[in-house]
């Protein structure tokens, strides 16, 4: 019986990384990425061929420990992310670092370290991007920033690693019904309403879509809105 292809998925306890992880569980054996083990276990407990790979991303000598056995990686989903709101005029130096630490340079070192194994299995990258990615607004610097960024890493890796069959997608969705959007909400002032936003399962199928597609198939940008 063949292997069951690998996927490690970050920012999984949870909204849009809990969603790609149920939806990819059915073909793929799983690595589920989180700061806290006990959060992911719910997740793991559910689906067959789930395993926790609780480490804090912007600890690199902790990832690059994480990553030692990882011989093999068929999906490589960067899901795991932090926002936080403020003007240019309020937002500290620590709030900048602490947002690029996440959601730029964990993705950057995570993604070298596992290049090998992706390498080896001709291997799909998602990065988990955002609509400020796109467009960026007032009180959404930092970010935005690391957003922009973090295309410019996808578009970059995407020219470099063709040749040795890797393939790159970002993904844009809106704002979506997570944990994080609630914790946006507060910072904005407004109320939550789960039914004006995408759901995660709504983000998740294009993501596994990108994944599943045939080889003669890259879908290097996907964007999602709400309707």
């Amino acid at each position: 019986m063949p292997e069951r292809p690998i996927a490690l998925v970050t920012g999984a306890s949870r909204g849009i990384g809990a969603a790609v992880a149920r939806s990819l569980s059915d073909t793929h054996d799983l690595l589920l990425g989180g700061r806290d083990e006990q959060a992911l276990r719910p997740l793991v407990d559910e689906l067959p061929g789930a395993r926790p790979w609780p480490v804090e991303l912007t600890d690199h000598d902790a990832v690059a420990a994480a990553v030692a056995d990882i011989s093999r990686l068929d999906v490589l989903v960067h899901s795991a992310g932090l926002v936080e709101l403020g003007t240019v005029a309020e937002a500290s130096p620590e709030s900048w670092r602490r947002t690029f630490e996440v959601n730029l340079f964990a993705v950057t070192e995570l993604t070298r370290l596992l290049l090998p194994a992706l390498r080896a299995s001709r291997g799909h990258v998602v990065l988990v991007n955002s609509g400020a990615g796109l467009s960026a607004k007032p009180n959404w610097g930092s970010y935005a920033a690391s957003k922009f960024a973090l295309r410019a890493f996808a578009d970059v890796l995407r020219a470099e690693e063709s040749a040795n069959g890797v393939r790159v997608t970002s993904v844009f969705p809106g704002r979506t019904a997570t944990d994080m959007q609630r914790d946006v909400r507060e910072q904005e002032g407004g109320s939550f309403d789960a039914d004006r936003y995408l759901r995660p399962e709504s983000v998740a199928g294009p993501i596994v879509s990108a994944v599943r597609a045939g080889a003669d198939a890259h879908l290097t940008e996907i964007v999602i809105r709400p309707s």
